[in-house]
């Protein structure tokens, strides 16, 4: 299991009559990660195998190299399967309708049955979720984890009945999602990422499928602990305006809350391996009188039901100015981050609509905030949607042309943040 520590940035100061807390955590998880027992991790492939992957054949061909280079990844002893998806879900390698135990005789029985993917058909992504779900349900509980490829909408199925199937899905395992060219539809994927504590991102061109698959089972094989929750303690009369994760990558997990205790929250954030990652907790508390101070909340990483670290967030009220009005930076930083992915999604829908003068402003305050935070990858994939002609003041106009793989790269890239850089004492 893996050894945590917490550490909060804030300034504790706030003015007469201010109520609201600011703080990022950064939680690491130390040395001692290692790998998970084999047998308490399993892992599932989930190919698109619908029509459209023949469309070019280099879809469906990059998808088996892709999926024969995941199995190579899978750990002796791991449980796993390949599914293929069309309107229906195949278990295309489950031996005994269930998981195999990986060893070289199953994997390369696998990497057979991969090599037999065959397009046809339509596109149901749910019933692909709720077939990996099934499975999962009859492996020893660990570190569940599962890979989906797709190259198309969502067309074979309502958008209810996606959303049935994605929450029957929840907190039993994690998935990472990928689209593969252009035709997928990004908010489609970030549902299922972003419910299932996973990762999207677009693989424009097929050749480039092998090595992002190799990367994605190589992280889930290096994760070390399951059923790792924050546990946020507020004072009575206190509320939690909101907790998200803001690094590597934003998700706003305020509404995953669920009570362990009638001043305690929990919320989940998936299996770790060796890693460190940001949060951002804002409470508002009632006001108090100059020289008060008070425990504004304390923030726990439980590790199966149990508190393996914590950090502590306080409030002090001062009429000193100089104090109150100091912003942290590590706060600051983050704000900004999640601003620059507002201003981009924000601008690629006003795009989409034809409101040029709404994609203008928001892309240019896109770049304004990337150039303030230094993402220089966000800013490169800026600078393929608008030409820049002043990054400080966020002046910028709509490119006319823009190629579709571009501007899905931005929308899906749009949550990745850059680290606040700490000043080593």
């Amino acid at each position: 299991m893996s050894r945590f520590e917490a550490e909060a940035y804030q300034n504790e100061y706030l003015p007469i009559g201010a109520n609201e807390v600011n703080a990022v955590v950064t939680v690491t998880s130390l040395e001692g990660a290692g790998d998970a027992p084999a047998g308490e991790a399993a892992e599932i492939i989930i190919v698109d195998t619908s029509g459209s992957m023949s469309v070019p054949r280099s879809k469906i061909d990059a998808a088996k190299k892709a999926t024969i280079a995941a199995i190579d990844c899978i750990r002796d002893g791991v449980r796993f399967g390949v599914i293929a998806g069309s309107e229906v879900a195949k278990p295309i390698y489950t031996p005994h309708g269930e998981l195999a135990v990986a060893s070289p005789q199953t994997r390369e029985e696998a990497k057979r049955a991969a090599q037999g993917l065959k397009p046809g058909g339509g596109t149901a992504i749910g019933t692909w979720l709720q077939m990996a779900n099934r499975l999962f349900e009859l492996a020893p509980a660990g570190i569940h984890h599962a890979i989906l490829l797709t190259d198309g909408a969502n067309e074979h199925e309502t958008p209810a009945e996606l959303d049935a199937a994605i929450a029957e899905c929840d907190g039993n395992f994690q998935c990472d999602c990928r689209g593969v060219g252009t035709d997928w539809v990004v908010s489609e994927l970030r549902r299922i990422s972003t419910a299932l504590l996973g990762t999207v991102d677009i693989v424009a061109e097929p050749d480039g499928l092998e090595a992002d698959f190799r990367a994605m089972l190589e992280t889930a094989m290096g994760r070390a602990t399951s059923n790792v929750a924050l546990r946020l303690w507020t004072p009575q009369g206190a509320e939690v305006a909101f907790v998200k994760q803001v690094a590597p990558d934003l998700d706003d997990l305020t509404a995953r809350a669920t009570s362990s205790g009638p001043l305690a929250a929990d919320y989940p954030t998936g299996a770790w391996g060796e890693e460190s990652r940001d949060y951002h907790v804002c409470i508002r508390v009632t006001p108090r009188e100059v020289g008060d101070e008070v425990l504004a909340g304390r923030f726990s990483l439980m590790v199966d039901g149990e508190a393996v670290s914590q950090a502590l967030i306080r409030a002090v009220w001062t009429d000193d100015e100089q104090l109150s009005t100091r912003i942290s930076r590590e706060v600051a930083h983050y704000t900004g981050q999640a601003e620059l992915a507002d201003a981009i999604q924000e601008g690629l829908e006003a795009r989409k609509a034809g409101d040029e003068a709404t994609a203008t402003f928001k892309l240019g305050r896109a770049v304004q905030l990337a150039e303030e935070t230094g993402n220089g990858d966000t800013m490169k994939l800026l600078a393929r949607v608008v030409d820049v002609d002043d990054a400080a003041s966020g002046t910028v106009r709509l490119k006319r042309q823009v190629a579709d793989a571009d501007e899905m790269s931005l929308d899906t890239r749009s949550t990745k943040t850059v680290r606040v850089q700490r000043t080593v004492t």
